[in-house]
């Protein structure tokens, strides 16, 4: 069966710790602690399965509860949930501390199980028939750098687009080495300055310096600040709307990636898929969850009204 898209990267255990006023260091802080299925690829997936999109699912995890739970929520959204299985491992975690406002204290990510999916998983029969029965496929860098380079050659050899979520800036390095065969890559600010090798001083210098390293097309989202979105003949700017009432800002980047690639696949521009993204994510910052479970095609339609048309840069 061929999917619209095919989703493989993290899939793992969110614990997220939520402080109570004022956040004091190096003391005990009041607050409350929440814990659900999440991961970039989770996430992406469950935010392209809710806009209608068929999905599959390819991520490592660990012979225990907490993967059967990853695997239960991935198929409660109707994702067809593939995943490798290491009986003796334990699923990965992120376990992050938030202030009172939503923004990141300190987070811990147990990744380890990660790096024992090795580019020979990619050959695996079941894996290429995946491979090989998709639309468009999006990667994130929790996977190791040969892993990524090795989807990449694939990508670039059957014609198939690739996009990657570089999910940190530690991380972000595992894509350099297969850039070149990256169709887009969705970084905020300080994981494009990673890829590009610097810091862009003004936003608008992004898709030259990005350009320059060997990516072709690429976001780099900073917040609420300017948006930037470019590919190998434009390059655009988006002011994002404010949003009040944040409940919690993760998985606000991973919406943003699977409603601009929802975009494209129906056909948009990079204009409204730019919109398009920034709307998800909007949605996804009023949500206490890192995918919201509100997030539907009629809801997206609604929230992109108020997204303001960006700005031509070149």
């Amino acid at each position: 069966m061929t999917v619209d898209i095919l989703v493989i990267g993290g899939a793992h255990i969110d614990r997220r710790g939520r402080l109570f006023g004022h956040t004091i260091m190096g003391a005990s802080n009041p607050g409350r602690w929440m814990e659900e299925p999440g991961g970039g690829g989770f996430n992406a997936a469950c935010n392209l399965a809710r806009l209608g999109h068929s999905v599959r699912l390819i991520s490592p995890r660990g012979g225990d509860t907490a993967g059967e739970q990853v695997s239960a929520a991935a198929e409660r959204l109707g994702i067809d949930d593939c995943p490798v299985v290491f009986l003796d491992r334990a699923t990965p975690s992120y376990t992050a501390i938030l202030e009172d406002d939503g923004n990141l204290v300190i987070a811990l990510a147990d990744m380890a199980l990660y790096d024992l999916f090795s580019a020979r998983r990619l050959r695996v029969r079941t894996t290429r028939e995946s491979l090989a029965s998709t639309r468009t496929i999006l990667c994130d860098a929790n996977l190791p750098a040969e892993t990524l380079t090795a989807l990449g050659n694939f990508a670039a050899s059957n014609g198939v687009p690739l996009s990657a979520i570089a999910i940190s800036p530690a991380k972000a390095t595992r894509l350099l080495p297969g850039l070149h065969n990256l169709d887009r890559v969705f970084m905020n600010a300080n994981e494009a300055e990673v890829i590009a090798g610097r810091r862009a001083a003004d936003p608008a210098e992004w898709p030259l310096l990005l350009r320059k390293a060997g990516l072709k097309a690429g976001t780099v989202t900073a917040g609420g600040g300017l948006t930037i979105a470019f590919d190998e003949g434009r390059a655009i700017a988006l002011s994002p709307p404010s949003v009040f009432g944040i409940a919690d800002v993760t998985g606000a980047g991973d919406a943003f990636a699977a409603g601009f690639l929802s975009a494209q696949l129906e056909g948009a521009d990079l204009g409204l898929a730019l919109r398009t993204g920034t709307a998800a994510a909007a949605i996804t910052l009023l949500s206490p969850y890192a995918t919201a479970e509100s997030l539907s095609a009629d809801l997206l339609v609604t929230h992109l009204a108020l997204v303001p048309e960006p700005e031509i840069l070149s």
